[in-house]
């Protein structure tokens, strides 16, 4: 048996509480709020220790697989696999397909860790003693959570009583509380019996499988059902779309651990926040004397306890105390920092008018396996972007039956297809592709390339590439 934890990060939700930074498309776990790396990959970095870890598993969606992978290039973090859901089950599914494929492939005697990709968390001695803590009760055969140590009532979070100790540094679950009233919180914070839900688990993988073939049934026949047939693409692992759907959608609190006698709890004081809301960003920030937290470009006068982010221009903020600002590439939120647990409600209502509807789903950057484009003008039968090129990479070979484009590079080199004919295209020099023309943009350099692209046509969609060879699976 290794000495070594599995872990297993969930990278597939689409949360929408911190707009308009996080969008369906780009949800809030690869995007960078505090420091030099993104949420998702600062969780990979907490688990990077070789010696501790094996390499870790990610479950995902299909929409995010390319940010996954190429996020874990960046920090040079080997995975063990990317596991592909075809639907969103919530997490009771996609934890029992992971510990599924965890048995495949390091034996049913392993320990995985269950993490969520989207946590800001101080990885310092304290935390590391409690991972050590709950890997040693989750070979005594137990199922483990975390329980963070309440600094004040928080009502947007789940609690956990907490019970006898176990001898190992955890102890028996009482019950869990969910997300209680202020009036109870404030109780329990009294009480000192009571711990935050972290949502990050240690299981046994075999005593995890075991519990949900009892409590669970359904999930746990989906899971098998879907990592058997499930198949190979590129670097990732899909998931059977037809036996995973068959799983109820329900949550793995709700599935095994309110319902096993054999859950245990791992109290934990180390620095954790879900950044579920503004406020919790704000909470996180590095605060001025007056109480802001202020990124990008900012100016703040006579302004409070306030959080204000700008993505792009310049925020101006005057007279206020206690709000949000926060400007992405086409949208602007203000609000109340105390009422910013309610921001989800706000993006349901753009989401259900067809005017705003656009702005819940995705930026004006849009990234792709190969790196990316952002919109800069649209009008009537044209359309301007800027395409960005990872060195080292190219896009489909294709062509556009309703648009021409032009392209101009203004950084780096760009290796150009069009037809049979293959061209260097340097800084300050363009190239026109005729509509219905078979081509192709590489990156062949060191540095990021550059592109400025004018499409002119009738139809100027997406929808209108014809991929003819995509090194990247796509149709």
């Amino acid at each position: 048996m290794s000495n070594k934890i599995v872990p297993v990060i969930m990278a597939g939700g689409k949360g929408t509480r911190l707009w308009p930074l996080s969008r369906a498309a780009a949800p809030k776990q690869f995007i960078q709020f505090v420091g030099d790396t993104t949420l998702f990959q600062s969780t990979l970095s907490r688990v990077s220790d070789k010696a501790l870890y094996e390499a870790p598993i990610v479950i995902t969606n299909e929409d995010f697989r390319f940010l996954v992978a190429e996020q874990a290039r960046e920090l040079g973090i080997t995975l063990s696999g990317i596991l592909l859901e075809p639907v969103a089950r919530n997490t009771a599914p996609a934890v029992a397909a992971a510990a599924v494929f965890v048995a495949e492939r390091f034996g049913d005697d392993a320990v995985m860790q269950v993490l969520a990709s989207d946590h800001e968390i101080t990885a310092d001695p304290v935390y590391f003693a409690a991972i050590d803590s709950a890997r040693d009760t989750a070979r005594s055969g137990k199922l483990v959570t975390f329980g963070i140590t309440p600094t004040e009532p928080a009502t947007g979070y789940g609690y956990i009583e907490i019970g006898d100790t176990l001898g190992t540094g955890a102890h028996a679950v009482k019950r869990f509380v969910e997300k209680p009233a202020l009036a109870d919180a404030q109780t329990m914070l009294a009480s000192g019996g009571f711990a935050w839900n972290s949502g990050i688990f240690m299981f046994p993988v075999k005593q995890l499988l075991t519990e949900m073939k009892n409590l669970a049934p359904e999930v746990e026949q989906a899971a098998r059902a879907a990592v058997a047939k499930a198949a190979g693409d590129l670097d990732f692992i899909r998931l059977d779309a037809e036996a995973f759907n068959a799983s109820p959608n329900i949550s793995i609190d709700y599935a095994v651990m309110e319902k096993t006698s054999n859950a245990a709890v791992v109290p934990a004081s180390f620095a954790w926040s879900d950044l579920g809301s503004w406020d919790a960003v704000w909470k996180l920030g590095k605060r001025d004397d007056a109480g802001n937290v202020a990124t990008g470009n900012a100016t703040l006068i006579n302004t409070r306890n306030s959080l204000v982010m700008s993505r792009h221009g310049h925020l101006a903020v005057q007279g206020l105390e206690g709000v949000a600002v926060i400007a992405s590439e086409d949208a602007v939120y203000v609000g109340r920092l105390d009422d910013s647990q309610n921001v989800g409600k706000l993006v349901k209502h753009l989401a259900s008018a067809n005017a705003t509807a656009s702005l819940t789903e995705t930026h004006r950057t849009s990234y792709r396996p190969w790196g990316g484009y952002t919109s800069v003008l649209n009008g009537d039968r044209f359309q301007v972007k800027r395409l960005f090129v990872t060195p080292g990479k190219k896009l489909s070979l294709q062509k556009h039956h309703h648009r021409s484009e032009h392209w101009i590079c203004v950084k780096g080199t760009a290796e150009v297809t069009i037809g049979d004919k293959v061209q260097t295209v340097r800084e300050n020099e363009s190239v026109y592709i005729p509509q219905g023309e078979v081509h192709r943009l590489a990156n062949p350099g060191k540095i990021m390339l550059e592109m400025i692209e004018v499409q002119t046509g009738s139809y100027l969609g997406e929808d209108d590439i014809i991929r003819i060879v995509d090194e990247f699976g796509r149709g």
